[in-house]
């Protein structure tokens, strides 16, 4: 059964693979005929890979070419959406990646259990129905996400529920998000706790000795047993990064529906502030389009307002009591102002003189916005 989910997440990878080249080969020839070349799509690209299969191909799961090719129409569709999270252009899967996977909407939940649908020639004693480390909450599953990772085998499964309106708090707020700590009306959020500052510091350790371990010499490379445990411990604790990081946002977002009616954040162009290579490693840790991405779905579901400023709306340089704005050599960058001697995270307006921390002006003054 091993063999089989790992025969799937390769047949996955490859079907992936297959399509974007056929999608882009599409693309190029619209290009340059247009009228004899229609421009590719789903049905065109999954018509095309079901037309020209090889006799292996056969053997395995026609969902999984279905469900690779789906997936594939949607990266495009996000690609066109700069909100989206990890927004970018549908890349060439790895076999080299440590996480590989396939989904299928063919899996049965038989007496709690998780049963996949089992392949042609293979032996019922060898197909077995998982089990779930707590009970599931749905009696039947629609499409499920196998993935392989760190030598283990996991099983994602989606399940709907009905949301319930939040009842009106009548009141709110403004988030202001930084490099490590997020600033709103209630205080301050620390994203980088020293648990977490603590793994990262471990992270950069085992990455120096897996790049010592590491033999340049192409598919004849041979990883020894002390690249793989290496490799596993940074794995390891990537995962309890990501697993920290996502409970920080997620109580967080959650807070923010249940006691605000309107929230009010800035529409951060984050892809275009990391290719700047300033700070970018931190605007990666503090995680700005992934907190965007559940506030927004909280709030549609809660029946919550989020309200997005303009990202050339000057948050951290304007004034909250007067209105001033500093513009050229009054300007407050990550130095501080040289001109003034000011520290980068204090304001005082040279107008009416008001002092604050710069975080909590800003807050204000996404706060000004809210209806």
């Amino acid at each position: 059964m091993q063999k089989h989910l790992e025969s799937l997440c390769d047949y996955r990878r490859y079907c992936w693979n297959k399509g974007l080249e056929t999608w882009q080969a599409m693309y190029e020839a619209h290009t340059l005929n247009p009228t004899d070349n229609p421009s590719p799509n789903e049905r065109r690209v999954r018509n095309e890979l079901v037309a020209n299969k090889e006799d292996w191909q056969y053997e395995l799961s026609a969902r999984c070419l279905q469900l690779a090719i789906t997936d594939l129409a949607n990266a495009w569709k996000n690609f066109f959406d700069k909100a989206q999270k990890d927004w970018g252009k549908p890349s060439f899967k790895s076999k080299k990646s440590p996480r590989q996977g396939f989904k299928t909407d063919r899996a049965k939940i038989v007496n709690g259990k998780l049963r996949l649908d089992k392949p042609r020639g293979i032996s019922q004693n060898t197909w077995y129905d998982l089990s779930t480390f707590e009970p599931l909450k749905m009696t039947e599953a629609k499409v499920i996400s196998i993935f392989k990772e760190n030598n283990s085998y996991y099983a994602a499964l989606p399940y709907e529920q009905d949301t319930v309106a939040k009842y009106k708090a009548h009141q709110k707020t403004a988030v202001d998000v930084n490099i490590g700590h997020f600033n709103y009306t209630e205080g301050k959020l620390n994203v980088l706790p020293a648990k977490l500052q603590k793994l990262y510091k471990r992270i950069k350790h085992y990455q120096r000795m897996l790049a010592r371990k590491r033999e340049d010499n192409g598919k004849l490379a041979v990883k020894s047993n002390n690249y793989i445990e290496v490799r596993t411990k940074l794995q390891r604790d990537y995962r309890k990064a990501a697993a920290i990081q996502n409970d920080i946002l997620q109580k967080f977002t959650t807070k923010l529906v249940n006691n605000y009616d309107e929230i009010v954040i800035e529409d951060l162009a984050v892809k275009e502030m990391m290719m700047t290579h300033v700070a970018s490693k931190g605007m990666q840790r503090s995680l700005f389009s992934k907190f965007r991405q559940i506030l927004t779905y909280k709030c549609n579901w809660y029946g919550k307002e989020l309200i997005l400023a303009d990202k050339y709306y000057p948050s951290t340089q304007r004034c909250a009591r007067c209105g001033y704005i500093k513009k050229d050599a009054e300007k407050i960058n990550l130095q501080g102002n040289k001109k003034y001697a000011t520290k980068h995270n204090e304001y005082i307006c040279y107008k009416c003189g008001y002092s604050n921390d710069r975080d909590d002006n800003a807050v204000l003054n996404l706060l000004a916005l809210a209806k």
